[in-house]
């Protein structure tokens, strides 16, 4: 009889750490970019957040979707990639709306001496297709319109190639590496701005933490070569980008001018 009552206590905690681990693989993935959503909310200041980054999760995950068509996968791991895309929406339509206010008010100062002539901010559309401006548009719809024409053409061409192995298992690697190339955008923007100030410090750390254990967990488990070789790099990413932190804390410069159209307004 005990030993009925202890497996049924054994079953039920199993359940209740798999509901747990599910939980933390569905959500936990949007947590490191809560504080940098509450930070640019405070200070109505995008340029230190990396929209780029955003395009990159973007892609990943709208591949690692069609994958699943390929090669089934868990279902957490398909809500997690939901969760995400609608994540990285909701960051770049606040980046979107605080860019124009700020190109706005910029316009107004430098206006200040003719109070008659109409105040304009210049227009990038996706529609346009001038790749001068490309993931730089004036409006959140763009980016919509763009996301939306690349989750077609890429579910078109996975309809075609379906059957083939190949192309099966290189849409999961592209996942896979695309997402591993994360925080290379945020990497070159602190570069180029010679300052992280803007960045949030909290949700690179989280970055961190996270890609040293889901690469501990890729080694122990014995998961495919390139799982766990892009894991690596993520986590070399993340260093280097904390390395910046040091360095630029430690030996701060003079930021560089920005033109009106600057690679770094991205999203980490």
């Amino acid at each position: 009889m005990d030993e009925v009552v202890m497996d049924q206590i054994m079953y039920v905690g199993h359940q209740v750490v798999s509901w747990i681990a599910s939980v933390a693989i569905i959500f936990g993935g949007v947590v490191p970019y809560i504080p940098q959503y509450r930070d640019i909310r405070r200070t109505q200041n995008a340029e230190g957040f990396s929209t780029y980054v955003c395009l990159v999760l973007l892609v990943a995950n709208i591949l690692r979707i069609l994958f699943r068509f390929g090669r089934y996968f868990e279902t957490p791991l398909l809500w997690q990639s939901i969760i995400m895309i609608i994540t990285m929406l909701i960051m770049l339509n606040l980046c979107t709306s605080v860019r124009m206010v700020t190109e706005l008010n910029t316009k107004r100062r430098s206006f200040t001496d003719s109070k008659d002539e109409e105040i304009k901010v210049p227009k990038r559309l996706f529609l346009d297709f001038d790749w001068t401006h490309f993931w730089f548009w004036s409006h959140f719809v763009d980016y919509l319109q763009c996301v939306l024409a690349f989750t077609v053409l890429a579910t078109y061409v996975t309809y075609l190639l379906l059957d083939s192995v190949l192309f099966v298992e290189s849409l999961g690697f592209l996942a896979v590496f695309t997402e591993a190339m994360l925080g290379t955008p945020q990497l070159y923007c602190n570069y180029q701005n010679k300052s992280t100030e803007g960045m949030s410090i909290k949700m690179v750390l989280m970055w961190t933490s996270g890609d040293t254990f889901k690469t501990g967990y890729f080694l122990l488990t014995q998961a495919p070569m390139q799982f766990w070789i892009c894991g690596l790099l993520q986590v070399c990413v993340d260093f280097a980008i904390l390395f910046q932190v040091y360095y630029y804390s430690l030996y701060p410069q003079k930021p560089i001018s920005h033109t009106t159209h600057t690679t770094c307004a991205k999203a980490l």
